[in-house]
């Protein structure tokens, strides 16, 4: 079983020709309302590549709320941890270009108060995944990943939004999943030299015991664990928009471990589920299922 402990949002997608510099205003012809928020996308990519999922996060009392939880409900990730709570539900706020690459801004709302108070009642053991991210307090995050570890269980944090977690969080973490500006934030925080994937995911997993994820984009990904490296290219796709891309690649990623892939298995099977969110618009309405990602995942690493 993989728990989520993460956030909820709605998000509003709005197409435009090129992405805003600083003070610039660019126009859009609309917009699309979708469920989304990285607790949220994992949950369902994970639940959707085939893994027994619970989310545990926050949402408002409002409208957006049942937009927020719509897709999760219809997919059978168990939202008994999810609170209501008198904030408003998270929003993002996504200009997506004519290339496909997107600019977020998060307004945090009701994820700014979820609590892992419930884990409590789940029964964590050491065939069980809590999968972290960083849009929810930092502080709830630390105890949840206690619990996880106090049961056996194995920590995965996604560095997203990027930033440098505190030591406490560092110390419960089994694997580290970043994009390339991310494993450079922490690298600087950490005082580390390395700028390259490569060389601060191989530091990592020597130094700090945590098996590390570099994605690469368009590039692949690179990997290493046990100190052995992985590196894979990624499936050759048309790409309409990258919103949920990575997300995509974490939860079928943990899915994968979960249904007992080796590493190499898991990374070739994130990688098809976040190729395949690139080809179709949004964020969660893009997550694809067990059966697309297996067949792509055969069809690019045979």
């Amino acid at each position: 079983m993989i728990t989520v402990f993460g956030s909820l949002n709605v998000d509003l997608v709005t197409p435009v020709e090129r992405l805003p510099g600083a003070g610039e205003t660019v126009m859009g012809p609309g917009y699309a309302l979708h469920p989304g928020g990285k607790g949220a996308n994992q949950a369902l990519a994970a639940r959707r590549a085939g893994a027994e999922v619970v989310l545990a996060g926050a949402v408002g009392r409002d409208a957006f709320a049942e937009i927020a939880l719509s897709l999760l409900a219809a997919d059978g990730v168990d939202l008994a941890l999810v609170e209501r709570v008198e904030a408003p539900t998270g929003a993002a706020f996504i200009a997506v270009d004519a290339a496909g690459s997107n600019q977020i801004v998060v307004a945090a709302g009701a994820n700014a108060q979820a609590r892992a108070d419930g884990l409590h009642d789940l029964s964590l053991g050491q065939r069980n995944i809590l999968l972290l991210q960083r849009e929810v307090p930092e502080t709830e995050c630390i105890i949840a990943a206690r619990l996880a570890k106090q049961a056996g269980g194995r920590v995965i944090l996604n560095l997203a939004p990027a930033g440098s977690p505190a030591p406490e969080l560092l110390d419960c973490l089994d694997m580290l999943i970043v994009n390339e500006h991310e494993a450079l934030v922490l690298a600087r925080a950490l005082g580390w030299a390395e700028r390259e994937p490569d060389a601060f995911a191989q530091r990592l997993d020597a130094e700090h015991g945590i098996a590390c994820v570099v994605t690469l984009g368009g590039e692949g990904v690179v990997g290493w664990h046990g100190g052995v490296r992985r590196r894979l290219e990624a499936p050759k796709v048309e790409v309409v928009d990258t919103v949920a891309a990575g997300d995509s690649f974490v939860g079928a990623f943990a899915a994968a471990l979960d249904a007992g892939c080796g590493f190499s298995g898991a990374l070739q099977r994130g990688l098809a589920a976040g190729s395949l969110a690139c080809t179709v618009p949004g964020a969660q309405p893009s997550v694809p299922r067990r059966a697309e990602i297996e067949a792509l995942a055969g069809a690019s690493f045979l």
